[in-house]
Formats: structure tokens, sequence, C-alpha cells
């Protein structure tokens, strides 16, 4: 690529990433039957940890090409998708209009741009995505997150951990293999930190392990089946070793906007 067209900012360096990504790498990887198995389990926790209404609607930042958010749509309202790349956001479409969900719509462009041209939402998801924003815009998300949900509304992230073992592993064993799923800009979060950011905001904030080897294995090995069940299995029990789950790979937050005020009584019985 010319110098003159080498993506400068980190939105353009993650943007040429991602449309390289879902120039059809990411389409048959994801459709593979260990990536596959972890979406259903992702999905499937996202719905038990946020519990939503059935009329709920639901944002999802970083979507990518909808996998996970077409397995969560039938059992609520309205999705809305958001990516950066249009490539990915074309394949979530074309990939909805196939299996017959109509209630689930994707858009590309920037997210905070889509918070203010997509209404209010009972849950937002944001699954590898908060990782990608910078000190300061990660400071800055949980406000704007507040003012586009609804009173009680939840959300939901899954992140890479800041001392997550098997990203060590990864780096020393196949790291060639590492590079391919991460741009230069992304990095991995504290668990904590990141939850106090939500606190301060005026969420109520909990973290929760997630897994060890699981997803890993899912993203080396995308066709053994197999071996991702056995090691989700395995995870069940890791991440609740007290001297363990701190180098977990992943972790989750889940925050809760505040419920609406009670109405106040007027004058005196």
């Amino acid at each position: 690529m010319p110098a003159s067209l080498t993506p400068k900012t980190p939105q353009e360096r993650e943007l040429a990433y991602y449309e390289d990504l879902y120039s059809g790498f990411a389409q048959r990887h994801f459709s593979k039957a260990a990536v596959a198995a972890f979406r259903g389990y992702l999905a499937a926790r996202i719905l038990a940890r946020t519990a939503p209404r059935r009329d709920a609607r639901v944002l999802s930042l970083g979507c990518g090409i909808g996998d996970t958010e077409l397995l969560i749509a039938p059992h609520v309202g309205e999705m809305v998708g958001v990516d950066l790349s249009p490539k990915a956001v074309a394949q979530a479409a074309a990939d909805a209009s196939r299996a017959g969900i109509s209630n689930a719509r994707f858009c590309a462009g920037d997210w905070r741009t889509a918070l203010a041209a997509h209404g209010r939402f009972d849950l937002v998801l944001g699954i590898f995505f908060l990782h990608h924003l910078s000190d300061a815009e990660l400071a800055a998300a949980p406000a704007q997150l507040l003012a586009v949900l609804r009173p009680g509304g939840v959300v939901y992230a899954l992140e890479p951990s800041a001392y997550r073992l098997a990203g060590l592993v990864g780096k020393l064993l196949v790291p060639h293999l590492m590079k391919r799923y991460q741009t230069e800009d992304e990095r991995q979060l504290r668990a904590a930190s990141t939850a106090s950011l939500f606190t301060r905001a005026g969420f109520a904030a909990r973290t929760e392990w997630f897994d060890f080897v699981s997803t890993p294995l899912a993203g080396l090995k995308p066709s053994w089946r197999s071996g991702y069940s056995a090691a989700r299995f395995l995870d069940h029990a890791l991440v609740r070793v007290p001297l363990l789950r701190g180098l977990s790979a992943n972790f989750e937050l889940i925050a809760t906007a505040p419920a609406a005020a009670a109405p106040t009584c007027a004058g005196t019985v």
C-alpha cells in the first residue's frame, strides 16, 4: 500500500483490518463447529445473565457479522447491530434475511454516531468491543451508554483480561496466529478498573471470570467441537478456583443502569 494511503488513525487501521478480515476469512472461520459452539454458548449465557424481556430493544456495538446477535434476536423485540466494517454489516444483513429473522437490522459506522441515531435500549452488548477503545474513549463510554439505556437497562461486555495466561502462552507458541486475530491498537483490560468506570458513572457493575482455554481453543482449532466442549467443561471448574481465576482469558462485565425514581406524592392525607 502506498505510504499516502496507509491508515493513520486507530479507526482507519481498524477499518482496514476488518474490511480485509471480513472479505472471506472471517465468514469461513466463524462457520466452523467450535466457533459456532462458542457463539451458541455465549448467546445463551448473555440471555441468562441479562434476562431481557421479550419486547426488549438490544444494541450490539462492534457486531461483526452478527453471528451472536442473530442467535439472541428471536428472544427479544428488536436487535440493532453496529459495526465499523461495511463488509461485516452486509454479511450480517444477508444472514438475517436468509434465516428469516425480521427483527434484526445492521448498520455500518462509528458506534458513537449510532448511539444518537437509534433511540433508547434495554440492553447494550459489547462482545470484545471495549478493549478496542483508547483510555479516554473507555473512560467516557459508561456515561455515553447510560444516556441511551432505559431505566434499569443493562450493559453486557465480554473482554480479554490483562492477566490472561492464554495470551502469554499464545504469544510464546503461536505469535503469528495471535497477530492474525488482533490489530495493533487492541489491548487487554483489567476487570476491576473497567467495572469501576461504570460504577462511577452510576451503574451497579460486577464482573465474572469467563474462561481459560475454551474460547482461545475455538480460535486456534475452529473445527474441533469436541475439544471446545471438553475445554468449556474444564473452564467451569477453573474459574471457580480462587488462586487461579485471576489468570482467566476473558471476563464478563454486567452493568445495570439505575431504575426510574419512584414517584413522589404531593400534599398530605
